[in-house]
């Protein structure tokens, strides 16, 4: 096992932290990168370690969304207890952060096994990159149609329905490649979503999902978070949770005016330079 220096950690807590959140795939990164800094990324040491510092992009969200999440908790709370309380928009895109939530956690906990072992290999990250750009294009061409119809829906229009569609939708971001927020932001604009909206939405859904997923990874292997050291862990936390915030406010910027179309073309570009790479023997697939 390869010693995790404090550059290491900077590292990958920028690619943390800049991919967590935009639609490129971050394990799909961090593996790539965990292989170019001769880590082992099957390596129960590295693998705690990049669950701790994705809770510093965790972190991140819930300072950056704070008053939106006290603000859809309030409504959700009061829609349970008041008739009146269940007119209020927020608590419809409250139920559909919790609807949509629940498929990843399950089908990510049933197949944990297959995501943690043959998935992880660098081929299937490859050829997710490609395949699920596909997707993202298909999904742009339905938004536009809805865009030209004048049926683009904003955050007050969210339903349960939109939640537990794009929850489904989120499973397949348990892929290495696809990209959570990928899959998320699409499936919002492939439902007639507006493009912030579907953005913000994808947010939300990130947090119990990747809360979930970052604490019981932690606590599953918490005998191997000293491994490396604190020092090198609260660096990448720290540094992951920097870059995470700035991601988010770009992200939300850029969508406003902007189609995901630049990210398919990166996707793309990357996945047939590492199968190329794969190919040649350059890096190792596991």
């Amino acid at each position: 096992m390869a010693d995790l220096s404090y550059l290491d950690a900077v590292i990958l807590g920028i690619v943390e932290g800049l991919t967590e959140y935009l639609p490129v795939s971050s394990t799909g990164h961090l593996t790539i990168t965990e292989k170019l800094l001769g880590l082992a990324v099957d390596d129960p040491a590295v693998t705690a370690y990049t669950a701790v510092i994705q809770l510093g992009a965790i972190a991140a969200t819930l300072i950056y969304f704070f008053t939106d999440i006290v603000r859809f908790a309030r409504a959700w709370f009061r829609g349970l207890s008041s008739a009146e309380g269940r007119h209020d928009p927020d608590y419809g895109l409250a139920w559909a952060v919790v609807i949509g939530s629940l498929p990843v956690g399950l089908v990510g906990f049933l197949a944990r096994d297959l995501i943690e072992g043959a998935l992880r290999s660098l081929w299937v990250v490859a050829a997710a990159l490609v395949v699920w750009s596909v997707v993202m294009v298909v999904a742009e061409r339905m938004h536009t149609r809805f865009e030209r119809r004048g049926a683009v829906r904003g955050e007050h229009a969210v339903t349960p329905m939109d939640g537990f569609v794009i929850g489904l939708v989120q499973c397949f971001s348990l892929i290495p490649g696809v990209s959570r927020s990928g899959a998320t932001i699409s499936a919002g604009l492939a439902r007639g979503i507006d493009r912030v909206t579907a953005t913000r939405l994808s947010f939300f859904l990130a947090i119990p999902a990747l809360s979930a997923a970052g604490v019981f990874q932690a606590v599953q292997q918490r005998h191997d978070l000293v491994i490396f050291g604190v020092g090198p862990m609260l660096v990448g936390l720290v540094v992951a949770f920097v870059v995470a915030y700035a991601s988010i406010a770009w992200l939300l910027r850029f969508v406003a005016s902007n189609s995901l179309l630049p990210f398919v073309w990166y996707r793309v570009a990357l996945g047939v330079l590492l199968a190329v790479a794969l190919g040649a023997s350059w890096i190792g697939a596991s």
